[in-house]
């Protein structure tokens, strides 16, 4: 679900790094657009700023990005959120989500990548996806009680998150993901921050309700399209029902 298929894709091809990092900055114009440019009341943009600041993007372009996304100063920027639904080879249901400057020029450049993937169509699928607040997180004792860190934290439900899952967790380390109701996702991510837990990931994202059964050839066919969909440079997230 969400972005696991994007980790697994890595460890064989992985991304460009200018692209990696234009994803990144974007990241954090999309979390000060919706929450505001004060990382302490938005955990969605102080994890997006210390994803940033790992993969070694500048502080200059860090707090440009910030100042756009939230509207300061003269490098305003106006960005327009748009879903695109439908579904990828074999029938995975596919959400895209977009941040774009001119949804007339990127709106068709979507549908043509849809077009392009083998079977992959557009369509109305949103009801196949729970909306949602996720949470990623690690506790570097591995001994760490999930279940009780997500009543403490006041998620609805976890589950387990390893490295393999999300490279940003160490092998060594408690890995969970919080689903959360989307109002409580900063809340949730503050009480994991103070009491011994590393946030990686904290946003609103769509969880597919089944999975398709698929072969390794089609999941391989799968995350060929949803890759190409990802590398499209307005393209900020890609849900899609793999496992």
């Amino acid at each position: 679900m969400g972005r696991q298929w994007l980790h697994a894709k890595r460890a064989v091809a992985g991304l460009k790094k200018s692209q990696a990092n234009g994803k990144l900055v974007k990241d954090i114009m999309v979390a000060a657009k919706h929450g505001g440019p004060d990382p302490a009341a938005n955990s969605h943009l102080a994890t997006a700023i210390d994803r940033a600041k790992r993969e070694s993007v500048t502080r200059d372009a860090i707090e440009r990005a910030i100042k756009k996304g939230a509207g300061i100063g003269d490098e305003k920027v106006v960005m327009e959120h748009v879903n695109f639904e439908g579904y990828a080879p074999h029938k995975v249901p596919v959400i895209v989500e977009v941040f774009t400057d001119n949804n007339n020029r990127t709106a068709p450049e979507i549908r043509v990548l849809f077009k392009k993937g083998q079977l992959g169509t557009s369509g109305s699928n949103k009801f196949l996806f729970d909306h949602v607040g996720l949470v990623e997180a690690y506790c570097a004792d591995a001994t760490a009680d999930r279940e009780a860190a997500a009543i403490e934290a006041g998620a609805n439900e976890v589950e387990p998150l390893t490295h393999e899952q999300n490279d940003e967790i160490p092998e060594a380390a408690c890995g969970a993901r919080f689903i959360t109701d989307r109002a409580a996702i900063h809340a949730v991510s503050q009480w994991l921050s103070g009491n011994g837990w590393t946030v990686i990931t904290s946003e609103m994202g769509h969880l597919p309700k089944q999975f398709p059964e698929l072969s390794e050839e089609q999941r391989g066919e799968v995350g060929e399209f949803l890759q190409a969909l990802d590398d499209h440079d307005d393209v900020h997230r890609v849900w899609a029902a793999v496992k």
